[in-house]
């Protein structure tokens, strides 16, 4: 019997959706929060570890998901940026973060539609339709 690990991709998509969300209302609190994890190596890690963590969330719901490719994609390129963040270096990372934060809330903006748009298409992914009685 094969189970069924669509729950697994249901934490990502709440995290993306809240994510997304909080972008939207307050570009400048959600820079101020990724300050924090960035200021040590071991938060910095740790949170490479959990998108990492997200990304074979969303590769194992994949497989009874409506549209599997795609989710599988969508979850290896979460596990990417969770390795590359790692591999590049917190010096990079906050590199990075800095310059986002030099373009203004526009583009911080535009990353919280991703997100947001992201966790949605990861509800209906793994949401199976209700079938029709008739």
């Amino acid at each position: 019997m094969k189970k069924d690990l669509r729950i697994a991709a249901w934490p990502v998509a709440l995290f993306s959706i809240a994510v997304g969300i909080a972008g939207l209302a307050s570009p400048e609190n959600v820079m101020a929060l990724r300050r924090l994890y960035f200021a040590t190596p071991s938060l910095f890690y740790a949170a490479g570890a959990v998108r990492f963590a997200m990304g074979l969330g969303l590769i194992l719901a994949a497989s009874n998901s409506r549209w599997p490719r795609t989710l599988r994609a969508l979850g290896g390129v979460v596990c990417l940026q969770g390795l590359s963040a790692t591999l590049l270096g917190l010096n990079h990372a906050r590199a990075i973060m800095e310059w986002e934060g030099m373009q203004g809330s526009a583009l911080l903006r535009a990353g919280a539609v991703v997100a947001l748009a992201s966790g949605c298409f990861i509800i209906f992914a793994v949401t199976k339709p209700t079938t029709d009685p008739l």
